[in-house]
């Protein structure tokens, strides 16, 4: 299996694609038209990338089956076409979960102390220990969490040993035990005693976000892009936000409304840390000008979150784990674009000797009636003698269809419709073996 990695990647991660048996065509400069020209000329089964793009043309240049973003978030790659074209895509989450967190509380941090106002100044040659003197400090403070995700609960704990107050949000819900409290963290960072008092809960779930814009006095965005968190961040939240608060984000830029973030910036005196941004240059060195970025009491970073020596080897120990995986079994863990939703009505359960074109008999009579095979599982008992075969159907063959079927081939023993609703209109073919 050919795999092209059209990225920087961790030579961990080169060697062990090769172990894994695969030839690897490593190109980390490919970009826009040099990697399309490079998918069709490598024929390539397997792309890796991490922040290029990939757009619907590239998918359509040479063979590709799969594609593996090395990191968390798939927002550079046109999973929609990928789908339409029967192309797995793949990713890495949570391997540089600690990475991001460590960023987003230095630049809280940061925010908290004017440490990079601190350093221009004495690199001016400027002592100035009365201005810089004042700060709010963190213990006490309540850290705003939209998202609550491996980074969102990284953030927790990170939050809990400064002890700070926490609220959280996360658009796909937040599990609480009976007490109301998450149930996704260890004792210690969910509770903590206050002043010698019975423990009381130190995280607070909210049910919209609005809600933990007003209780947070740092407010930090670990969300994924999509349909429905795109520009979640708009004015109205940020205006929901105490005068002089933090905000963060380490997420992706098109979560934030960053014109109604500056305004607050001028308006309120929010502070800010950033480190992605909206027009983020392609090449790892160039000319940038983020007129956000220049605006007193907003820190930025080069949208490097994720990079550390131990979040890069993680992600590229998942990569070669999920591209291994898909070499020996032709499954792809960490699939993003398979579907959690079924048209399927009813299954068929086959109970049949293992003789060679069983199936196909059986799939012969679906296309003839013009039924859909959703899903099938084939298993295979003890001693290899009889299976058992499960598909999902988006109607059920008719019962004089699979008849003629099983008349037709004595290795299947037992066949069995059964509806995914109104379960008493099911039916059962069974051979009578001792006939």
């Amino acid at each position: 299996m050919k795999v092209l990695v059209a990225d920087k990647f961790e030579k961990s991660g080169l060697e062990g694609l090769k172990a894994a048996g695969c030839e690897v065509i490593f190109e980390p400069d490919l970009k826009e038209e040099s990697l399309r020209e490079a998918i069709g000329r490598t024929a390539c089964d397997v792309l890796v990338v991490r922040s290029t793009k990939v757009p619907e043309p590239m998918l359509d240049a040479g063979q590709l089956s799969l594609v593996v973003r090395a990191g968390a978030g798939v927002d550079n790659i046109d999973v929609k076409a990928a789908s339409a074209r029967g192309i797995f895509v793949a990713n890495c989450p949570g391997k540089n979960s600690v990475a991001v967190a460590e960023l987003a509380f230095g630049l809280i941090l940061a925010l908290d102390r004017r440490i990079p106002d601190n350093v221009a100044e004495l690199r001016a040659g400027k002592w100035n220990k009365k201005e810089f003197s004042k700060a709010r400090g963190l213990q006490g403070r309540t850290l705003g969490l939209l998202g609550f995700g491996s980074i969102g609960q990284e953030m927790a704990k990170r939050a809990q040993a400064f002890g700070m107050n926490i609220a959280v949000w996360s658009e796909i819900g937040v599990e609480v035990d009976r007490s109301g409290l998450p149930i996704d963290l260890p004792l210690l960072v969910r509770l903590r005693p206050i002043s010698g008092s019975p423990i009381e809960p130190l995280i607070h779930v909210c049910q919209t976000p609005e809600e933990v814009a007003e209780r947070a006095d740092v407010l930090s965005v670990h969300l994924a892009l999509n349909d429905r968190t795109r520009g979640l961040v708009n004015a109205d939240l940020l205006g929901r936000l105490k005068p002089g608060a933090f905000f963060i984000n380490t997420a992706r830029a098109a979560v934030v409304d960053y014109e109604a973030l500056a305004k607050a910036v001028q308006e309120k005196g929010l502070r800010v840390g950033l480190d992605v941004y909206a027009k983020e240059p392609a090449t790892g060195q160039a000319d940038f000008a983020e007129p956000l970025a220049q605006l007193p009491g907003v820190y930025g970073t080069h949208h490097i979150g994720a990079s550390t020596d131990e979040a890069q080897e993680a992600i590229a120990a998942e990569v070669v784990r999920i591209v291994k995986n898909y070499v020996d079994t032709g499954r792809v863990i960490n699939t993003v674009n398979l579907s959690r939703q079924t048209k399927a009505t009813h299954v068929l359960v086959v109970r049949y000797r293992d003789q060679p074109g069983v199936l196909a008999g059986i799939f012969d009579v679906f296309g003839r009636g013009g039924v859909n095979v959703w899903e099938t599982e084939n298993i295979v008992f003890n001693g290899t003698e009889a299976c058992v075969a499960r598909m999902n159907l988006d109607q059920p063959p008719s019962e004089e269809a699979l008849s003629k079927a099983m008349a037709a081939n004595p290795a299947i023993l037992d066949i069995q419709i059964v509806p995914l609703s109104a379960p008493a209109s099911s039916y059962h073919l069974a051979r009578n073996l001792n006939a």
